[in-house]
Formats: structure tokens, sequence, C-alpha cells
């Protein structure tokens, strides 16, 4: 019995002894497999990585290259570029994204400044797609020269108000002048309102008026005084005028949009500034008449007759306009030319909280030919032709 149990574990011995070398040789076999698959897929994601790489970077350069090719400017990786009178900011945005969702078109943040700055940049060349100015004179062949587009629709109109925050009514003098200010609105006689332009204009409290050469607002802070005179101050156009120089009233800013913030803290107690700004900014408002606010169409021959002279020509009184052009140097003409079609089909209910005067239909002047989309609209009356620009 003993000689049998022997055998068998002899024979067991033997068979776990064969079993462990069989195991053994099998686990060495498979640590050589994944050895030899580990590499071969090192070595393929290496080289797939490097023909990926290799592949992105031709793809890029194709993609640059093509861009090169097919557009004549240099068109914003971003988008359309809209140059906007910066007082206008506001408007421009909401203009802009309403394209963008409505068309999937991208457009760069407005770039601002004042109407007149901005004609200065278009002409010396820089990137520009569509012009939004509140200037005529800025859109014209004389500013733009080159870039010159050749037509401009004038779609709104605003007004010049005075603007005022509760840091003013903190400055006795200034609280002064806004008591005056009521007081003429409430007579409308020209003896309270000749009061409270002498007291605006007393030297007691600091007028913010723009820089007339970049920006328009300041020239027609001026022409605003000037009319003033001639009605309250016995025909004397330049008598509110020359009394806010003499009296060292007058504070001076690149635009009226820089002077904002002076008038926010105090540093000045009123500011020259279109009545839509005034209304984005929620400031305070001293309403002007018609007849000195430059914002009725139908007292167009009266303000004509004050003038104010800066470095590129004399600028007459007239209604205050935006225009929106597509300069003829535009990164995109096709696109911009949409995005002006855009803005007359729309701006009457996008821009309704500025509360800007609408021009309806709006008016497209022209000095060459009009493109094919507003020629559209043009049949359609959706705009109305208004001569030469």
């Amino acid at each position: 019995m003993s000689y049998f149990l022997d055998g068998d574990r002899k024979k067991n011995l033997q068979f776990i002894e064969r079993a462990a070398i069989s195991s053994i040789a099998l686990a060495t076999i498979v640590i050589v497999v994944i050895i030899v698959v580990a590499g071969g897929a090192y070595y393929f994601v290496s080289s797939n990585s490097s023909t990926t790489t290799s592949a992105s970077s031709t793809t890029s350069s194709t993609a640059i290259s093509s861009s090169s090719s097919t557009v004549s400017s240099s068109a914003s990786p971003s988008g359309l570029i809209l140059y906007s009178a910066d007082a206008y900011v506001n408007e421009s945005t909401i203009l802009e994204n309403g394209f963008s969702t409505s068309t999937g078109i991208q457009m760069a943040p407005p770039k601002a400044a004042g109407s007149l700055t901005l004609a200065q940049q278009i002409a010396q060349g820089n990137p520009v797609s569509v012009f939004l100015s509140v200037s005529k004179t800025a859109i014209q062949n004389a500013t733009l020269k080159s870039a010159f587009g050749g037509w401009a629709v004038a779609f709104a109109t605003d007004q010049m108000g005075i603007a005022y925050t509760n840091a003013t009514l903190q400055n006795s003098a200034g609280a002064a002048v806004v008591n005056a200010f009521n007081t003429a609105v409430s007579t409308n006689s020209t003896t309270d309102w000749y009061n409270f332009y002498n007291n605006l204009t007393s030297g007691q409290v600091k007028v913010g008026i723009s820089n007339p050469n970049a920006d328009p607002a300041g020239y027609r802070a001026w022409i605003v005084l000037e009319a003033a005179g001639h009605i309250y101050a016995g025909n004397n156009s330049g008598y509110f005028v020359n009394r806010l120089i003499s009296n060292s009233g007058n504070y001076t800013g690149a635009s009226a949009a820089d002077l904002v913030a002076p008038l926010q803290t105090g540093q000045i107690q009123f500011l020259f500034i279109y009545k839509s700004d005034i209304t984005a900014e929620h400031l305070r408002l001293l309403q002007l008449p018609k007849g000195v606010n430059l914002g009725s169409g139908a007292y167009n021959t009266f303000y004509s007759q004050f003038t104010y002279t800066i470095t590129s020509g004399v600028q007459k009184g007239g209604s205050i306009t935006l225009w929106i052009t597509v300069p003829k140097t535009s990164t995109d003409n096709t696109n911009s030319v949409r995005f002006v079609v855009y803005v007359v089909q729309n701006y009457v209910t996008l821009l309704k909280p500025f509360g800007l005067s609408n021009i309806q239909p709006p008016k497209i002047y022209n000095d060459t030919s009009i493109p094919t989309p507003l020629q559209q609209l043009l049949t359609n009356g959706s705009l109305s032709y208004a001569g030469a620009l």
C-alpha cells in the first residue's frame, strides 16, 4: 500500500514540476509578447502623432495661404470690425449682437473714438469693415480720402443735452444752475433762459466740452452756446461762448465719453453730450429747447446760421444724424453691406431704449454706385434716395 502511495506521489510531483515549468515558459512568452506589442504600440502612436502634427501644421498653413489669396484686405480673425462713434458704443454693440445671432457672422467689439478721429485712422489705412459716425464730415471724401466708400445711410437723429449727476447737486453753484434751468423750463421766458446760461458760463461750475477736432460733440456744444446767445442774449451769438472761455469754465477731454467719469466724481459739474448717451449712462438730463439742441430737422435752416471752425474746416450747425457706411478699404465688403442691410431693417426695434428719433425710411446718399442689396431696399421702400453725399 505504501509502495503505491509513494509511486503516486512521485508521479504527482513530476506532474507539478512539468506544470510549473510550462507555466513559467508560458509566462515568459506572454511577457515577451506584451513587450513586443507595447513597443509596436509606442512606435505607432509616436509615428501617428508626428504625422498628425505635421498634417495640422500643413492645414493651418494652407488655411492662412487660402485666406490671404481670397481676401483683398486684411480680414480680422475675430470678424467684422465696426468703427463706432464712442457716444454710440452701446447702440453699436446691440446691433452687432443682433446681426451675429441672426447670421452667424462674427464681429469684433466696436472700436470707439470720436467720429473725426476714427475717420483719420481709416484714411491712414487701419483695418475697418463698417463705420458708424455721428458726423457727415467724417464719412465724406475729403476726410476718408482713398477709403471713401461713395455712399452712406442716415438712419436716426439725436440731440445735444447737458448731463449732470448727484455730485453736481452737492455743489452749491451746481445746484443753483439746475434751479435756474428748472425755472426757465417752467416759465420759458427769455429772461430766465438768459439767467440759466449766464449761471452755466459764470466759471463757478466746470462744464465739460470735448475736443472739437476729435469729437463732433465738442463743436456742437459751442454751436449750442452760439444759438443760445442769439436767442437769449440779444442776438449776440458769441456772448455765452466768450463768457465761458473768459471765466475758464470749460473743461476739455478727448471725447464726451471720456468726460463722463469726471462728471460722476464731481470733478466737473456739467457735460455737453448727446441725449442718447445720457440715457445709456444713466445720467441726469437738462433737456434743451429745440431751438438750440440741434435735434430737429425742422430747425436746420436756423441751426446752419451758427458755425465752428476746426482743423479740417468750418462746421455748420445742423440736426445731429447717425450715419453708417462701408469704407472702400473694408476687410469684408460683402458681409459689411449685409450688416448695413440688417441695421436698416432692425434699428427701430433694437435701438428703441436709447430715445433716438428714427428716420423713416432711412435715407441713402451717394456719389458712386449703390451696392445691389441696398438698391433692393430702395426698390421695396425700405430706403429712400436723398441725393449726393
